[in-house]
């Protein structure tokens, strides 16, 4: 269990701090009424889906023996209006690594199966791009 502390800043704005004392703040966006400044609360859930699924794919590859050296990661979401809620998110993660099939449907398979892709809803549409050198 890990345990989060949360202050509100005003102005649209929070504090997170992690039991690291890493600190983050988020802010509304601003076609919400806010600044837009730091990430957004859905900003956070769709970097953590890209970041969960590469953070994966890392603790896959060592375990096999499987070099990727530093792929990049791109993440875009879409916001839906009414009902006011994350529509789709588009992750695309770009190795520069060569990697063989058999690997790339292995590891592939294991990111589409991270933890918070698992937790989030099923209405939230999820494209996922590979892509290889």
């Amino acid at each position: 269990m890990i345990k989060i502390q949360g202050n509100y800043q005003g102005n649209l704005r929070c504090e997170l701090t992690h039991p690291s004392t890493v600190i983050i703040q988020t802010d509304a966006p601003k076609d919400n009424q806010g600044e837009g400044k730091f990430f957004s609360p859905t900003d956070l859930v769709a970097s953590a889906l890209g970041s969960c699924m590469l953070t994966i794919i890392a603790i896959r590859a060592r375990t096999k023996g499987i070099e990727i050296g530093h792929p990049q990661l791109f993440i875009e979401k879409e916001m839906q209006a009414a009902p006011r809620k994350i529509n789709r998110v588009k992750i695309e993660i770009a190795f520069q690594e060569h990697i063989s099939i058999e690997q790339r449907k292995y590891l592939e398979n294991e990111a589409k199966n991270c933890p918070v892709a698992l937790s989030l809803s099923a209405s939230l549409e999820q494209e996922i791009i590979f892509r290889y050198a």
